[in-house]
C-alpha cells in the first residue's frame, strides 16, 4: 500500500507539483486507497442493486428523500456562502489565483473544498434511492460516470490545488446545488409540486455552469500566476465531456418532448388552462426522467 502511494505521489508530483501538505491527515486525503475503494463498491451497488429489486416491492422513502435532498440543500449553501465570503475578504483574482497568496482566505477555502469532496461521497445516496425506488431509468450512464468520477477527481484537486484558482468551479457548482437539491426535497412532498416553478431551468444552470467554469479555468493560462497548468486542461477536458453528455440528455428530453407536445397540440389533443399540454402517458414517462447530477 505504501509503495503503491509513493508511486502515485511521485507520479502526479511529476506533473503537477509538490502535494500541499496543508490537508496532511485530514479524513479520507492521505492515501487514495479508500475513496478508489467507495468508488469500486458504488459501482458494485449500481450492478447489483437493480438485480436484487428486481423481484421486490420498489419502497417509497418519501421521508429519507425530504430530509436527504433538503439536508444536501443546506450543506451547499453553506460550501457556497462559505467560498464566496473567503473568495470576497481574500481578494481573489477572478482570471488566475496562486494556492499560496492570501492564507487567511486559503484555509478558509480549503476547509470548504474538503467538505465539497466529502459531499460527493454523499451524493452517492442519489442512485442508492434510485434502486430502492426503482427508478431504473433514471440511472444514466451520465448518472453513473458523473457521480463516479468526481469524487475521485476532487480526491486529487484537493490534495494537489485545495484553494486559489480551483474555488470557481465548486462555487457556482455549490449554488446550482442549492437551485436543484431543493426542488427534489420540495418536489418529494406531492402538496408542494404545483407551486415549485424552477424545475426547467435545472439543465440550463448546469450547462452555464460548465461553460462559466471553462472560461475562468482557462483565464489562468492566459493570464498565469503560477498555479498549475496540468490542473487547468485536465478540469477543461472534463468540463468538456459533462456540456456534450449534458446537451444530448438537454435535446433529448426537453427538444424533443417541446416538439412531441405541439405535434400533439395541433393534431387537437385537449390543452390545460395554463397553456400546458396534457402529456401523453409516453411523454409522461419522458417527463419523469429527471437528471441527478451536479
Amino acid at each position: 500500500m505504501e509503495t503503491f502511494n509513493h508511486k502515485l505521489n511521485a507520479y502526479f508530483e511529476t506533473w503537477m507539483g509538490p502535494r500541499d501538505q496543508r490537508v496532511q491527515g485530514w479524513l479520507l486525503l492521505d492515501n487514495y486507497p479508500p475513496t478508489f475503494a467507495l468508488t469500486v463498491m458504488y459501482l458494485l451497488i449500481v450492478w447489483m442493486g437493480p438485480k436484487y429489486m428486481k423481484h421486490r416491492q420498489p419502497y417509497s422513502c418519501r421521508g429519507l428523500l425530504v430530509l436527504y435532498n433538503l439536508g444536501l440543500t443546506v450543506l451547499s449553501l453553506y460550501m457556497f456562502y462559505e467560498l464566496v465570503t473567503a473568495v470576497w475578504y481574500g481578494g481573489y483574482n477572478f482570471y488566475c489565483q496562486d494556492t499560496h497568496s492570501a492564507e487567511e482566505a486559503d484555509n478558509k477555502i480549503i476547509n470548504a473544498l474538503w467538505w465539497y469532496y466529502f459531499s460527493k461521497l454523499i451524493e452517492f445516496m442519489d442512485t442508492f434511492f434510485f434502486i430502492l425506488r426503482k427508478n431504473n431509468h433514471q440511472m444514466t450512464f451520465l448518472h453513473i460516470y458523473h457521480h463516479a468520477t468526481m469524487l475521485n477527481i476532487w480526491w486529487f484537486v484537493v490534495n494537489w490545488v485545495p484553494c486559489g484558482h480551483t474555488y470557481f468551479g465548486p462555487t457556482i457548482n455549490s449554488f446550482v446545488h442549492v437551485v436543484m437539491y431543493s426542488y427534489y426535497g420540495l418536489s418529494a412532498i406531492p402538496g408542494l409540486r404545483p407551486y415549485l416553478w424552477w424545475k426547467k431551468y435545472i439543465t440550463q444552470l448546469q450547462l452555464i455552469q460548465f461553460f462559466l467554469t471553462i472560461y475562468q479555468t482557462m483565464c489562468a493560462a492566459v493570464w498565469p500566476c503560477g498555479f498549475p497548468k496540468g490542473w487547468l486542461y485536465s478540469q477543461t477536458s472534463y468540463m468538456v465531456t459533462l456540456i456534450l453528455f449534458f446537451l444530448n440528455f438537454y435535446i433529448k428530453t426537453y427538444k424533443k418532448h417541446s416538439g412531441s407536445l405541439k405535434k400533439e397540440h395541433h393534431n387537437g389533443s385537449p390543452v390545460s388552462t395554463n397553456g400546458n399540454a396534457k402529456a401523453t402517458p409516453s411523454l409522461e414517462h419522458t417527463a419523469h426522467k429527471k437528471l441527478r447530477v451536479d
